[in-house]
């Protein structure tokens, strides 16, 4: 019943601008892949590999079914209705985690890949944690292509220097310069919540730096109740993170609230690392000169892992074209076309290094060596319907700042997890 209503609640967010296919991609040596990959470095990234790939094998056609806006929430909703019409397409983009498991593999939606995982020796390659995120009951649904992280928060490195602001590395730390830079008449934290769940990843690495990886992951599991006292603790710290907030952040969205960092009006933004990308290639920013990184306070050591997976889905026609696909993604060659033009890194460990950035080439050996926990806000802790009102309390207690009431929302929404 809970997938059942989550499809149905995302087939009623789609918008009249959505584009893409809806005939299935069933075409004889055709693969269809859906994803919500439009935007200038992840599009680049996948019309790299759809190149790459038909050079392999060029007797298969790949249709772009790429769907446009809502970061997502467009492509979700044209997916939900296709699986619901047995209308799937070859293969499609779907976050690591419960927007997979207990989406659509508890559906019964996919196959399982385990074949390919031993075919390839792939088991020794991704991280036993990430095959974790996409795998349930001892059976692996999907292939990592990408890794984002989700602790991680940028800043200004002008502004700091210029109020001799050190890098914090503990919620206190940040809360004094924080202090020091509002009373400077700077933007501590940039926000933009206008879609809920910039907001909703702040809650998340808080709840990360309180807790730590081994109960954070207990919480989501269900083994630690949402009424636990460090889980009042760390919404009482997101509370005063608030504080520190730009005032206009319910209209704006997330690049918006990056303008207001690299325009130095605000000193730092907590956002995945899609911003790094953003900084670089559409702001123009140079790395380690005018913007600088740290892992989110009380978090060092650990990797809140954002990962889009491509698995296969159960009646289409087309099984062997669609698993050559799903290998060539899980290949070394792909991720390392893929994941320096999108600004990810690469789901594998053992990528070729020399092909990503400073900043790519550290969260990579943080991705090896850290403890990976997934995120909240990107669906692969809890199943939709727990993630869709734990959105609805954040934004709430945005407004109202109301402990008491955000625990009893979150506590009810358990039961969804």
């Amino acid at each position: 019943m809970l997938v059942a209503l989550a499809l149905v609640l995302a087939a009623c967010s789609g918008s009249d601008d959505a584009k893409g296919s809806s005939d299935g991609g069933e075409k004889s040596n055709t693969v269809e892949i859906f994803s919500w990959w439009t935007g200038a470095g992840e599009e680049a990234g996948l019309l790299a590999l759809i190149d790459a790939f038909e050079k392999k094998y060029p007797e298969i056609k790949v249709e772009n079914a790429a769907v446009a806006g809502g970061a997502g929430t467009n492509a979700k909703a044209v997916l939900a209705t296709r699986m619901q019409g047995n209308d799937p397409p070859s293969t499609f983009q779907v976050h690591g985690g419960d927007e997979l498991n207990e989406g659509w593999v508890a559906a019964g939606k996919m196959e399982p890949l385990n074949d390919l995982y031993e075919k390839n020796g792939w088991k020794d390659k991704f991280p036993e944690e990430l095959i974790d995120l996409v795998s349930k009951d001892g059976k692996i649904y999907s292939v990592p292509v990408n890794i984002h992280r989700g602790n991680v928060i940028f800043y200004n490195k002008k502004v700091f220097e210029e109020h001799n602001i050190k890098e914090p590395t503990t919620l206190d730390e940040f809360f004094a310069a924080a202090e020091k830079l509002k009373e400077a008449g700077v933007t501590p934290m940039a926000l933009g919540d206008k879609n809920s769940w910039p907001a909703t990843q702040i809650f998340e690495n808080t709840l990360l730096s309180v807790l730590g990886p081994d109960d954070y992951k207990k919480l989501f599991e269900g083994e630690i109740p949402w009424d636990d006292e460090r889980v009042v603790k760390a919404a009482e710290k997101f509370g005063k993170i608030l504080d520190y907030v730009n005032e206009d952040h319910s209209a704006r969205n997330w690049q918006d609230s990056a303008q207001l960092v690299a325009d130095g009006e605000a000193a730092m933004l907590n956002m995945g690392d899609w911003a790094k990308g953003y900084f670089s290639n559409d702001l123009k920013m140079k790395t380690n000169k005018d913007f600088g990184y740290f892992e989110f306070p009380g978090t060092k050591g650990e990797f809140a892992v954002i990962t889009d997976t491509f698995g296969l889905p159960k009646g289409i026609e087309n099984k062997k074209d669609v698993k050559k696909f799903l290998t060539f993604l899980g290949s070394t060659k792909a991720q390392d076309i893929f994941n320096p033009l999108k600004g990810s890194i690469p789901a594998r460990t053992d990528a070729d290094e020399s092909k990503y950035d400073a900043y790519g080439k550290e969260a990579m050996k943080d991705f090896k060596d850290s403890r990976l926990v997934p995120s909240l806000a990107h669906g692969s802790a809890a199943a939709a319907g727990f993630l869709t009102k734990a959105n609805q309390a954040v934004n709430i207690f945005v407004t109202q700042r109301d402990v008491d009431t955000f625990i009893k929302a979150l506590k009810a929404a358990s039961s969804e997890m």
